[in-house]
């Protein structure tokens, strides 16, 4: 089949969607383009065909221009399937229904939840826009062919009204961060072992917390943080902490990158607070530091403790609790064979259960079903 799949928002190698989606689907003997909106141009990479659409200054011009580019292209590629990434996406999906196209919706979060969580809005504000996008959501997605869900959680609230959801959960692929240097050992005798946070850094995702919490750390320790902050004034914030003196700092980090990062540290930190639609979730860096060999210290949501407890593949804390986070890293550190075998649990429950490659088959066995 003619695949396209259609993102206004994401960059271009995003880990879900080309990493793991579109190259599967091609591997699988699919024709697969990939539109973007990144202004870095067309190329042909990994059998997949990127069709870059341009980008546009602004959130308003993305919302509206961007996606009016991406229709366009989308029509003149006259594919089997479109597959959607964005809700902003979704008037577009509804169009292209119409003419009697094939769609599919990739729901990567709970939306009408994450507009719960969005601190910036007073409580009844937020309500009206979750119901508001409920609505929508639920009047545009039930036309679609397919929903394809990040979670069970989602999957369950999209099965609610549509008869074909799946949920192909974003696990990691087997052996891609694996094979890195034992996390349990410093880079050298000389320097103190190392805890890591990688992803994107923000207040919600537990940034402030983190480095508090390396102020009151009494083992040698230093913090791997990468990733890239989604505020400039909470970088400057932070960074005036008394704990920032054991931050070491990297900025964004491609995969090989991560790979290094977590390959040299003990510990993979995954503190999210506890907002409506981090619950249910399920963090992919939870499970790449499991990949990875890593121990996980996350937060103590009962999601996430069924995973991590009960895998024994890490800790779980009060995300909010900076001397919990503490006491959790310094035991660790202390414990160097006990951080081995927890990273050790993880890395199994990642081959038996927690990978890539089970999620792909769903995927493909969805696409089967669309082709028949």
């Amino acid at each position: 089949m003619k695949v396209a799949h259609l993102t206004s928002a994401h960059p271009r190698y995003d880990t879900r969607i080309f990493l793991k989606e579109c190259r599967s689907l091609a591997a699988a003997g699919h024709e697969v383009t990939l539109v973007v909106a990144d202004g870095r141009g067309d190329e042909q990479r990994d059998g997949v065909r990127i069709v870059d659409v341009g980008k546009l200054p602004g959130r308003w011009n993305r919302i509206f221009k961007t996606t009016r580019r991406v229709l366009v292209r989308a029509r003149s590629l006259a594919a089997d399937v479109y597959h959607l990434h964005d809700p902003e996406l979704m008037p577009i999906g509804r169009r292209l229904k119409r003419q009697g196209r094939t769609v599919v919706y990739d729901a990567h979060e709970d939306l009408p939840r994450q507009m719960l969580a969005k601190h910036y809005l007073n409580g009844t504000v937020s309500r009206m826009l979750s119901r508001g996008v409920e609505v929508y959501q639920r009047r545009a997605c039930g036309d679609f062919d397919a929903v394809v869900a990040a979670t069970p959680y989602i999957r369950d609230r999209f099965a609610e009204f549509h008869p074909r959801v799946v949920d192909v959960n974003n696990f990691p692929m087997q052996g891609e961060l694996s094979g890195a240097p034992d996390p349990t050992l410093a880079a050298s005798p000389e320097e103190p072992p190392s805890v890591c946070y990688v992803g994107g850094i923000a207040p919600i995702r537990g940034i402030r917390e983190i480095v508090r919490a390396m102020e009151s750390v009494d083992q040698e320790c230093r913090l791997q943080l990468a990733g890239s902050f989604n505020q400039l004034a909470v970088e400057q914030e932070v960074m005036t902490y008394a704990g920032w003196a054991r931050v070491e700092a990297h900025g964004y980090l491609d995969r090989d990158g991560v790979r290094r990062v977590m390959g040299g540290s003990l510990a993979g930190l995954v503190t999210l607070h506890p907002v409506i639609n981090y619950l249910d979730a399920l963090p992919v860096k939870m499970f790449e530091y499991m990949s990875a060999g890593v121990a996980v210290i996350a937060s103590d949501f009962p999601l996430w403790r069924e995973i991590v407890v009960g895998n024994d593949c890490g800790l779980c804390v009060d995300p909010l609790d900076p001397p919990a986070i503490a006491e959790a890293i310094d035991f660790l550190v202390a414990n160097p064979v006990r951080a081995r075998e927890m990273g050790a649990n993880g890395q199994r429950a990642v081959a038996e259960r927690y990978n890539w490659q089970q999620e792909e088959d769903k995927l493909l066995d969805t696409y089967r079903a669309l082709s028949g």
